[in-house]
């Protein structure tokens, strides 16, 4: 949020907000010429001009090089994002389109969480035809279902974690005892029977309470307990990412220089900073739907806490599954029509939402 700017006036908001909503059409920069022929304020190309002049010496549009017109700072994205920019729902046409596309998420019922979520994180690209990205809800208050404990060999087994809403989690763990098939399966009763319906925070804190008195072979127990915090903790940040839709960001005007592309693929591969950046984004929250109490959270070029991201704007929103909270969110250009990609994220979230929780 802008907090060392005067407000802008009527004349100044109105110009900026063309050269911004001109700018993000054509990738070009924007003159008063342009304006006064093309946009009916009233004003002589001179005066419009002018007005440009002082947006430019306040900092919301610069000069790209001599002769040229303007495109919108980084600043002046901001004022637009806070103060102009004005959120409509979709049309109907919008909805049919999405709705289409999100019906290949929910056609299969067979599927994992992860199914689900890199479905979500395709159609979200296709649709913003912008990079998207969906994290995975953080998984201490989900609520623990069942497990299963499958021996791969004598001292090796599978454990298999299965969580609200299709969620699962695996993990191999290597034994320093030799167990038999019926000692697991005692063991994984034991478990069900005084584990399901906790959250795995609760698990982590109690278990070696609730299973103390418990006559399962002791040691496979006593493993279980000592493993439970890495059996019942959140899978790593970069684990729970799904990522869509690079073909659109670099096909933008913005990355067609090969060092922008190389940094920005780069960029794409480090999955665990692109998982921080948005997991933690939300230094400038935009709450653009107060009827249904959703944050949309835009960062712009130099607010996003990564260098390689500079030179683009992330949008990004919670979706909710039970008390779990995930992330969805659209990387692209500062140059995005944001009216849009907030429009969308706000849909896709929501159905992203409804998705998971229905399939209990």
């Amino acid at each position: 949020m802008l907090m060392d700017s005067r407000d802008l006036t009527l004349r100044e908001r109105q110009v900026l907000g063309i050269v911004i909503q001109s700018y993000v059409v054509t990738a070009a920069p924007v003159g008063s010429r342009y304006i006064a022929k093309n946009y009916n304020l009233g004003l002589s190309d001179a005066t419009i001009r002018n007005v440009m002049a002082v947006l430019e010496d306040e900092g919301y549009i610069s000069q790209p090089h001599t002769s040229a017109g303007r495109i919108p700072t980084d600043k002046g994205y901001r004022y637009y994002v806070d103060l102009i920019m004005t959120f409509q729902c979709l049309d109907d046409k919008e909805k049919k389109r999405i709705e289409a596309n999100i019906g290949q998420i929910t056609i299969d019922r067979k599927g994992t969480s992860s199914d689900v979520l890199l479905s979500a994180a395709k159609v979200l690209g296709t649709i913003s035809r912008q990079l998207s990205v969906v994290l995975s809800p953080t998984l201490s208050n989900a609520i623990f279902e069942k497990l299963d404990m499958v021996l791969l060999s004598s001292t090796r087994m599978m454990v298999i974690l299965s969580i609200q809403s299709l969620f699962v989690k695996t993990i191999v763990m290597e034994l320093d005892i030799e167990v038999s098939r019926q000692t697991v399966d005692e063991v994984v009763d034991v478990l069900n029977q005084r584990l399901s319906g906790l959250t795995l925070a609760e698990i982590r804190r109690t278990i070696s309470k609730r299973l103390s008195d418990s006559v399962c072979d002791k040691a496979l127990k006593n493993l279980i307990v000592r493993s439970a915090g890495n059996l019942f903790d959140e899978s790593p940040i970069f684990e729970r990412l799904y990522i869509s839709g690079t073909e659109y960001i670099v096909d933008q005007p913005e990355f067609k220089q090969p060092q922008k592309v190389r940094d920005l693929i780069t960029m794409i591969e480090d999955k665990f900073s692109m998982a921080k950046l948005v997991g933690h984004s939300g230094s400038s929250s935009v709450e653009t739907i107060r009827s249904t109490g959703r944050d949309i959270t835009i960062n712009i070029g130099k607010e996003n806490s990564e260098r390689q991201a500079e030179d683009l704007t992330i949008v990004s929103t919670p979706y909710y599954v039970g008390n779990m909270v995930g992330k969805i969110g659209i990387f692209g250009p500062k140059r995005m029509d944001y009216e849009y990609a907030v429009r969308v994220l706000n849909y896709m979230a929501d159905s992203l939402s409804s998705t998971l929780s229905d399939v209990n």
